[in-house]
């Protein structure tokens, strides 16, 4: 099939979005491309297309396991073989899934960046027919990014080594430094760039310094309906503004990275259906979501980067309908966000501290293998070894930037079973312990023979009302059968995870540059003022991102807070004298049209709407007058 007959067939769409099928032919002829699609510009569907027209695997490569889980999902339910491996997998499963992306009909398979750097990866990638390497979330392979990852500095060596010959970088922001980092790095030839203008004609971005911004957000709500996006920098606050938006009668719930992978799961679910109305979020929320008909993002605590702020509040208005972007700060929140930037330097010695703390934590000896995986509670971690909350918050986020740890959101994930015997062997085995007989026999009739080959999601509760029992007896049996090596049981979990990437280092030749360090934190403090320059501008606020993400402004938005202020100005000289006809009598547009010769009809009709706006007028029976 070719591109527009792949897009309707798994996507049910008729037409590509703009610049869509240009990136997908760059692919197609061969070319290594780069797309810069802000939020919402439809990213994936620019890799997933051609690879579908394409021979062979497509590897893709994300930082973040809930964005793979995410996307892998949408392919399955668009009919199409995707798999991930990510941390907290089994060997065996892991094995089994790169024996099925060699061997079987797999076409997309994500991995982390750490994950290239593996000789057993490496190995097993060489027999894979690769036919595209599509690099998401690109902008982390440099240092002038936000969200700087070093292993994205390998991807380069594994594509010379593995011959690859098509590769995509995509990403949602980058700066002039960082897209010449990007084609440098991943060392792109002839490189064709694709970016899509940063202007988004139906968003329009307002800021508001006041003090009671509580109030503010229940206005700003009730003057705009439909679907919001509320962030908030601590999950205490998430609680608090959800609880206090309830008590307005505005019907909200809270998401934070500290609840439950099952009740973040659920929450998501009730505001993506519409049955709330209000998300009162950290930035742990957001990334993958596709929900087309938000009408305001709402920030209450300032973003530390115009990166950060541009994604959070391109999430409003997808469906290209009107939608609002508005940020709520005072004097005090400007001096906060300058002082973290100030402090996110964390010294060398802190750094060894926290690495070492770890190691011990989970009883790592010197040399330890890499990609070990352990379940991880931040407040039982620092509660042990008495350590500061932020300072060690810092510390594991410095780590993690160096590619010593990685930190993963808890989310829920299904139990998987796979069988380790082959099928005369099971047989044998239920002869033997005829007890077990019905739950292996349950499990082959709800899953099927595919378990001898793969790694299937399965429900305990399924199973139990299968055989007419409760499902702690089932997990008690699936659990024995995995000590007896029957099966491999993985129990559900939505628990935080730490991963060690690398084996672990004696503490005293942990190699971490301070100069590095310090750079860091000049470039934090840089992209602070970045932020307090845009809540404090008169200018217009889309081109402030225009200029910031390195395209060249051609005209004002029009729609933004600043444009209107300056429209409404300009307005005032058709206002005045419509105003003074209004204080002596009503007055309809025909009679102001007779009056006011000079005025054109629309100039009118802009000074009612801005006195109606603005509380002064009113209209009644087709006549407009003053407010007393």
């Amino acid at each position: 099939m070719n591109p527009h007959e792949i897009l309707k067939h798994h996507w049910n769409y008729d037409s590509f979005r703009p610049l869509q099928e240009e990136i997908i032919q760059s692919i197609l002829d061969g070319n290594d491309t780069l797309a810069l699609l802000p939020t919402g510009g439809g990213k994936s569907v620019c890799f997933q297309v051609p690879a579908l027209c394409l021979d062979g695997v497509c590897l893709v490569v994300s930082p973040l396991i809930a964005l793979m889980k995410d996307q892998v999902k949408q392919l399955k339910d668009r009919e199409v073989n995707a798999t991930a491996i990510y941390s907290g997998m089994s060997k065996r499963e892991i094995d089994i899934t790169l024996d099925n992306c060699i061997y079987g009909d797999i076409k997309f398979l994500y991995v982390s960046p750490e994950r290239l750097k593996t000789e057993l990866f490496i190995e097993r990638a060489k027999q894979m027919n690769i036919g595209l390497l599509a690099i998401d979330e690109a902008h982390c392979i440099s240092q002038w990014g936000y969200d700087f990852r070093p292993p994205y500095l390998q991807i380069a060596d594994f594509k010379k080594e593995l011959n690859i010959s098509r590769t995509i970088a995509l990403t949602a922001t980058a700066t002039k430094e960082v897209k010449e980092d990007i084609v440098s790095k991943l060392e792109l030839k002839d490189c064709n760039i694709f970016q899509k203008s940063f202007a988004r004609a139906n968003l329009s971005y307002s800021v508001f310094k006041l003090e009671n911004k509580q109030q503010k957000l229940v206005e700003i709500l009730e003057k705009v309906q439909g679907s919001s996006v509320v962030y908030v920098r601590s999950r205490k606050r998430t609680k608090e503004i959800s609880d206090f938006l309830n008590r307005n009668g505005i019907s909200s719930t809270f998401y934070h990275a500290g609840l439950s992978g099952r009740e973040r799961d659920e929450r998501q679910a009730k505001w993506i259906g519409n049955q709330m109305r209000v998300v009162v979020a950290t930035n742990a929320f957001g990334m993958g979501i596709d929900k087309p008909d938000v009408r305001t993002v709402v920030h209450m605590d300032l973003p530390d980067t115009l990166e950060a702020y541009y994604q959070e509040a391109g999430r409003a208005g997808r469906d290209e309908k009107k939608a609002y972007a508005v940020a709520l700060f005072h004097d005090q929140n400007t001096a906060e966000l300058m002082a973290r930037a100030e402090k996110s330097v964390v010294s060398k010695e802190e750094l060894k501290r926290t690495y070492q703390a770890l190691a011990n934590y989970y009883k790592l000896a010197i040399g330890s293998q890499s990609f070990s995986s352990f379940e991880f509670n931040f407040e039982q971690f620092t509660k042990t070894y008495n350590l500061s909350l932020v300072t060690t918050f810092s510390a594991m986020k410095k780590l993690s930037d160096e590619g010593f740890i990685q930190l993963s959101d808890g989310f829920y994930e299904q139990s998987r079973v796979s069988f380790m015997l082959e099928k005369p062997e099971i047989y044998t085995y239920q002869v033997a312990n005829p007890k077990l007989d019905p739950i292996l026999k349950s499990l082959m009739r709800l899953y099927g023979g595919e378990l001898f080959v793969n790694y299937l999601s399965i429900k305990e509760k399924e199973i139990a009302a299968l055989l007419k029992t409760d499902v702690r007896q089932i997990k008690q049996w699936l659990q024995f059968l995995h000590d007896q090596k029957v099966i491999d049981y993985q129990a559900s979990s939505d628990s935080q995870r730490i991963t060690f990437l690398t084996p672990r280092q004696d503490v005293e030749s942990l190699p971490v540059d301070n100069n590095q360090i310090e750079w860091r934190r000049n470039l934090a403090v840089e992209k602070a003022q970045a932020v307090i320059d845009y809540m404090a501008t008169d200018q217009c606020r889309t081109t402030i991102f225009q200029s910031y993400f390195d395209e060249e402004p051609d005209k004002t938005c029009g729609i933004c807070d600043n444009d209107l202020e300056k429209k409404k100005a300009t307005s005032m000289t058709s206002i005045q004298p419509v105003e003074a006809l209004l204080t002596s009598s009503p007055q309809s547009i025909s009679d102001l049209r007779t009056k006011l010769p000079e005025q054109k009809e629309q100039q009118i009709l802009e000074a009612l709407r801005i006195l109606i706006e603005d509380g002064m007028a009113m209209e009644e029976n087709g006549g407009f007058f003053l407010k007393k």
